[in-house]
Order: C-alpha cells, then structure tokens, then sequence
C-alpha cells in the first residue's frame, strides 16, 4: 500500500500568490508613503484645527497600519496553503483579499483623517 496524496498537487498554485504579491506590496507601499507624508497637510495650520487633524490623523495611521500589517498576514497565509487542487479556492481567496485588505485599510485612512 502506498501513501498516495489526498489531493493531487496543483501545478499553477504558484500563480494566484505570485500575482497577489506583485498587487500588494507596491500598493501597500504606496499607501505607507502617502499615510505617512500626509501630516505635511496640516503644516500651516494651528490651534483647534491642527489639533483635529493631529487627533484624526493618529486613529487613521493606526487604521492604516493594522490593515497593512493584516494584508502582510494573508499574503503570507496564501503562499502557505497546501498546493493541492481541493485547495485552490482557499489559495485563490487568499491571493484577492491581501490587495482588497490594503484598498479598504487606505479608503479607511482617507476616510478617517480631517484633512484641513
């Protein structure tokens, strides 16, 4: 009796990872860049107002930086899925939602920060 594999291994699972990380890292960097040079906006501002934007801008960079370090995790989470067909969806999943967590968590940043 041999000990065959319960999945026969996928020969593209490279693919779907390979593709997500070509999407995420840059946008992910991108969106470090912009987050963090963003409290340039407010350089002339003063009182209350830089005070608001001060306060907005500290929930958002941690907002940002939370969701970059989650789209990191399920990046790494798709290359680490076994490379079996009955994994493919799982791999497949993976792959899109480590970009989509970086498009929502700079949407989010944008969203949070009361730019002047």
């Amino acid at each position: 009796m041999t000990n065959a594999p319960l999945s026969p291994r996928a020969p593209h699972a490279w693919v779907a990872p390979l593709v997500s990380t070509l999407l995420t890292l840059p946008a992910a960097g991108l969106a470090l860049l912009y987050g963090g040079l963003s409290p340039m906006a407010c350089d002339s501002c003063n009182g209350p107002r830089a005070d608001r934007f001060t306060d907005s801008w500290n929930t958002a960079w941690a907002v940002l930086s939370t969701g970059l370090v989650l789209s990191l995790i399920v990046l790494v989470a798709s290359w680490a899925v076994p490379w079996q067909r009955r994994q493919d969806a799982t791999r497949a999943f993976l792959a899109v939602a480590a970009p989509a967590v970086v498009v929502v968590s700079f949407i989010a940043f944008m969203a949070l920060v009361d730019w002047p």
